[in-house]
């Protein structure tokens, strides 16, 4: 069982060895001149004002967790999309359970305000 693993393995040590020489080599070769305008941050061209760290809101945070969860249910809908005949009616009310479970957490969500920006 373990050789049938074995080209995985080999697959995910390879790219773990790609990224870690791609990195490596952009730091032993890579130009280092820091300068006061380097360290500024960017701001696309306008002048940055006040501090380069600045508090953002939690409600940002919430809505990208949000994002993600409800981008990880279309995720989960397509696999089913494509298998829907082999899944048969068991497979369709397992679906519409999963939804319903997401709708509802997503209902709550908008209800609790954590959709709106302010």
């Amino acid at each position: 069982m373990v050789n049938d693993y074995l080209p995985l393995f080999l697959l995910f040590i390879v790219a773990l060895a790609i990224a870690f020489i791609a990195v490596g080599l952009g730091v032993v070769f890579g130009p280092r001149r820091p300068t006061k305008i380097k360290s500024e941050p960017y701001e696309s061209g306008i002048v940055p004002f006040g501090p380069g760290r600045r508090r953002i809101s939690v409600k940002y945070y919430l809505v990208a967790v949000l994002f993600i969860l409800f981008d990880i249910e279309v995720v989960i809908f397509l696999p089913w999309a494509v298998a829907f005949r082999e899944a048969g009616m068991k497979g369709f009310v397992v679906m519409l359970v999963f939804a319903f479970i997401l709708e509802v957490a997503f209902v709550y969500a908008w209800k609790k305000g954590a959709m709106e920006w302010e």
